[in-house]
């Protein structure tokens, strides 16, 4: 399921859009917008994840986990 909905955005971020999509890394401006929406989501995630980590700590057993990420390739696609 999905709404519709009406966005003002600033000239030069349709204008990028519309690059992505002219240059098939994008299927159109809708698809732009879900991808940049769903990476903000993850990372707000992500900072909520590392508020609790931080406020709770101790726990060694995530010692590696920061480097590990920083090395995974995501697929944005």
């Amino acid at each position: 399921m999905s709404k519709q909905i009406t966005v003002r955005l600033p000239d030069d971020l349709v204008d990028f859009m519309d690059e992505l999509v002219a240059t098939d890394k994008a299927t159109s401006r809708a698809s732009v917008v879900a991808r940049a929406m769903e990476r903000e989501r993850r990372r707000e995630l992500a900072a909520r994840d590392l508020a609790v980590l931080s406020e709770h700590g101790g726990y060694d057993d995530l010692e590696g986990l920061a480097p590990a990420a920083a090395g995974t390739v995501l697929d944005l696609d």
